[in-house]
């Protein structure tokens, strides 16, 4: 692939030779393996990026933006040729050059697969993205391909390498606040240690960077003797463990910059008070069968030279991190009462640590088993938050910084916990049935009650009860999100039983009264009760909270048309010529086209341009819009037949009317980003409001969408049919 394939005009020269560069570079990387029909469609998408806007809305070069984090991939996570392609043709599809289909049939299904998921994210994308209630879903719905979330990641990191000094300053601190909070807390968890501490970094520059300087200049100043200490504490320890017949490297780091600031606020001190600014690490040259064994003589071998802190000992190498970390550490008094971090590993080890689980994709038979383990861990973190995102974060960074607790079951069945976690905890850990009927435990062979803190080391034995049930109160004793998880289900299924009853409570009374209910206005009042979900609603007239036949008073006068004492026909009825301002002509009112008359279009059925309509005259002069299969149109004509007055659609286009679907399916993860990723592509429809409620393994969900007519509508309803696991679309 020659460099004019890269050529775009407007690009600078600086950065088309970056852009060829890299390009050429990625190429040898994926090359080989590419059949040559491949390789002439990534030679063509290139060639045509010279037509496409070479700048985003921020001002970042599209083409070197993607470039730059396949590059940043490659060097940091792995050369997987999958990954490295969706990087590469995840603007081509966005910006036009090629789409889904045809890179399934040239890359294949995978690349296919994970560009649909970067494609997912990308319309969720933008200013404050993490602070919207949907984005933990799409976290969700992406967690089943973790390939999705670091790409993620590594291009949250080149996006925060690129924007220092960024005019829009809003914005930049925008980023910060995602790329701290969102992204570095999903790179610990995938053990990414070393993006998640420039994540940091950088959004402490870019938040605070008077102190990010101060910081970075004080380290700069202190570098020269900072680095003859560390080579006076390595000098001697190399040459015990080289005594010792052990093979390895040994290398100093300074701690990043975030780590430091928060060593200073957590102790309150100047940083010339923080003696540890810098960790030592031991990488061991050994076979598998002899990794601990040499960790260990090399951790005794330290302990030996200098006094050790046992408060600050961490054995991640007995019992690795659930994200694949392992690792020796111990903190000792070194030269100059200065306390001085050791870490010991093996080659292996560090290939983790240095690229989290990514790493385990070149060790046969270690992926799966560490990956789901992380899978589950994430997914129950993210289903679990209550309160919208701003408690997924603080779940996630909770869950990430908490120490944990080892305990075992009577057979000697070892389970990892939180510190904090109670009887109850552990009971749910073993299974839900189990924490379900918890009435407490035997520990260590004495009776505790279901909200004693676990101690590492425990042997618990759960007793349980038949007749026990979840309570509420029982969310305040657990401390793990998948316990509270389980815990919130059972009770909600408790909830939704009364629901049930109270749903049928009211349509029985509405029959008996003759009442055809319309789930839309049902809704409507619902929500005007002051609840959010109708379950709560149904379930409080189950507990005699809301009247059922007071509220059906209420909905009968609000489905009713507007009633009045003095009888006025169509005929009788004097037109008002006084222009609607909001009108757009689109409704023909009247035998003879009468204009000028006000309307409005009825609440009860929400008509739409091409719907079959009439005209219903109110006390006001006001023509209100029914559908002529409305709810109400039978009682209407029967009682006001005086006061109809015939109505057309004039064929033209006004404002997007709204209207209302209602969809059933099965309680799927991602089925409602693949519904509403079919509205978003959708040419003159916009999606208005969302709510959905499941029970049972099935959801039954209202999209109140704009459309201009009933066509569209039509039209859109036959593309969520498609959907998989959509059972039925109705509009309401």
């Amino acid at each position: 692939m020659e460099m004019d394939t890269l050529t775009n005009g407007h690009l600078s020269f600086a950065e088309l030779r970056e852009a060829a560069s890299l390009f050429h570079k990625l190429v040898a990387k994926v090359g080989d393996s590419l059949a040559p029909s491949a390789k002439e469609l990534l030679r063509k998408i290139f060639a045509e990026s010279r037509g496409v806007e070479p700048y985003d809305s921020k001002g970042l070069p599209h083409l070197l933006m993607t470039l730059r984090t396949a590059d940043v991939f490659a060097d940091m996570i792995d050369t997987d040729m999958s990954m490295i392609l969706a990087i590469l043709l995840h603007d081509a599809v966005d910006l036009g050059l090629t789409d889904i289909m045809n890179v399934r049939r040239e890359f294949g299904e995978d690349v296919a697969s994970i560009l649909t998921g970067l494609s997912a994210v990308a319309r969720f994308s933008g200013i404050d993205a993490v602070r919207q209630d949907n984005f933990r879903g799409l976290l969700i719905s992406l967690a089943d391909d973790i390939r999705v979330i670091i790409i993620m990641i590594v291009r949250e990191l080149v996006l925060m390498r690129n924007i220092n000094n960024h005019p829009d300053t809003q914005w930049v601190s925008n980023v910060a606040f995602e790329a701290n909070c969102l992204y570095a807390q999903l790179a610990h968890r995938l053990g990414l240690y070393k993006i998640k501490g420039e994540l940091e970094d950088l959004s402490l520059k870019y938040t605070n960077r008077e102190i990010y300087t101060q910081i970075a200049r004080k380290l700069n100043e202190t570098k020269r003797s900072r680095d003859a200490y560390i080579a006076a504490f390595i000098k001697p320890l190399s040459e015990k463990l080289t005594a010792a017949g052990l093979k390895f490297d040994i290398k100093g780091r300074t701690k990043s910059i975030s780590s430091i600031w928060a060593k200073m606020r957590k102790q309150k001190v100047d940083i010339d008070r923080i003696y540890d600014l810098f960790a030592i690490r031991v990488i061991i040259d050994t076979p598998p069968e002899k990794e601990k064994a040499d960790c260990w003589l090399a951790y005794s071998i330290l302990g030996d030279m200098y006094t050790p802190n046992p408060n600050r000992m961490r054995d991640w190498i007995s019992i690795p991190k659930s994200n694949g970390y392992e690792s020796l550490h111990a903190t000792v008094l070194g030269p100059g009462n200065k306390w001085v971090e050791v870490q010991f590993r093996t080659r292996r080890m560090d290939l983790v640590a240095e690229k989290g689980l990514a790493a385990h994709w070149r060790y046969k038979g270690v992926k799966s088993d560490s990956t789901d383990q992380w899978m589950n861990n994430i997914r129950d973190i993210l289903e679990s938050a209550e309160s919208g995102p701003m408690e997924l974060m603080k779940d996630l960074r909770r869950d990430i910084y908490t120490q944990e607790v080892f305990a075992f079951t009577p057979k000697g069945d070892l389970f990892k916990m939180p510190a904090g976690a109670t009887v109850l905890d552990f009971a749910f850990q073993i299974h839900s049935n189990v924490g379900a009927h918890c009435t407490g435990a035997i520990v260590n062979g004495q009776h505790r009650k279901i909200n004693y803190k676990i101690q590492s080391g425990d042997t618990v034995e759960i007793v349980t009860s038949t007749t026990q049930t979840p309570k509420s109160e029982w969310l305040n004793i657990v401390v793990s999100p998948k316990s509270r998880n389980k815990i919130k289900q059972k009770l909600n299924e408790e909830r939704q039983k009364l629901a049930d009853l109270g749903k049928e409570t009211l349509e029985r009374r509405a029959k008996n009264r003759k009442i055809e209910l319309d789930e839309a206005l049902l809704m409507k009042l619902v929500k005007k009760e002051g609840y959010k979900y109708a379950s709560e609603f149904f379930a409080d007239i189950t507990e005699g909270k809301i009247d059922p036949a007071k509220f059906l008073a209420t909905y009968q006068e609000a489905a009713a048309p507007d009633q009045e004492a003095v009888r006025i026909s169509a005929e009788e009825f004097r037109v008002d010529n006084t222009p609607d301002e909001s009108s757009d002509d689109i409704l023909v009112i009247g035998e003879k086209a009468i204009n000028g008359l006000k309307y409005k279009f009825a609440k009860c059925c929400n008509p739409i341009n091409g719907d079959d309509v009439f005209g219903f005259i109110s006390a006001d002069g006001m023509v209100k819009i029914h559908k002529k299969d409305c709810p109400n149109a039978r009682n209407i004509r029967e009682r006001y037949p005086y006061r109809l007055i015939r109505v057309n659609w004039s064929g033209r286009q006004g404002d997007l009317m709204s209207a209302t679907l209602r969809i059933i399916g099965t309680d799927d993860l991602g089925i409602i980003a693949n519904i509403t990723s079919i509205i978003s592509k959708e040419a003159n429809v916009i999606l208005r409001n969302i709510s959905v409620d499941s029970h049972d393994g099935l959801f039954r969900g209202y999209l109140v969408v704009g459309v201009p007519d009933n066509q569209t509508l039509a039209s859109l309803t036959r593309k969520i049919r498609t959907v998989k696991g959509v059972k039925d679309v109705i509009r309401s």
